[in-house]
């Protein structure tokens, strides 16, 4: 992620720069192949300096990380269907569709390539706070509920080991499958 620096305003330059480099890695991603990506093509794209990319984030792989992970912050709080599974399964079809999608992928394997980052760390954490919302929910509705950790693992983990290790082409029949086997054996 983007450095922060202490004194820095919200919406000033160095937010202006950022949204400036974002966007010319959006739309370059668009029109080319991710391994045509460089930083000086970058910083053509967006205006700026190669030397004020590799100042702020140091490396192309960093940069990809961190445009990665402003994609991957939800839009909203997952809805609101009036059951714990109704919930889980709304937001678990719509977190399938979003990365089992190429765009998707792109962006998972963004966010894991820089194992210096913290990122993937990030990346796990907005996860865990969505599944939170849906689990408090249930919490005040009185409802059986499965933890975070263990949907992480009995859903979640399996579909993003097959969107960066698979090239079988997923359905949503799958992900049907996965909450299938958590409802089943842990509800």
């Amino acid at each position: 992620m983007s450095k922060v620096v202490a004194g820095l305003r919200p919406g000033g330059r160095s937010a202006r720069i950022q949204e400036a480099v974002h966007q010319a890695v959006l739309d370059l991603q668009a029109s080319m192949d991710h391994a045509q990506m460089t930083i000086p093509l970058i910083a053509k794209q967006a205006g700026v300096t190669p030397s004020t990319i590799y100042r702020r984030w140091g490396c192309l792989a960093t940069l990809l990380s961190d445009v990665a992970l402003a994609k991957l912050q939800p839009d909203s709080m997952p809805q609101d269907y009036g059951s714990f599974q109704a919930d889980l399964t709304a937001w678990f079809e719509q977190y399938f569709e979003e990365y089992s999608s190429e765009v998707g992928h792109h962006l998972l394997v963004d966010i894991s390539s820089n194992p210096e980052s913290d990122d993937r760390e990030q990346c796990y954490e907005l996860v865990s706070q969505q599944l939170q919302v849906i689990i408090d929910r249930a919490k005040q509705r009185n409802e059986p509920y499965i933890e975070v950790q263990l949907i992480i693992e009995i859903i979640i983990s399996p579909l993003i080991y097959m969107i960066l290790f698979s090239k079988k082409q997923l359905e949503m029949d799958y992900a049907h499958q996965l909450l299938k086997r958590l409802f089943e054996d842990y509800l």
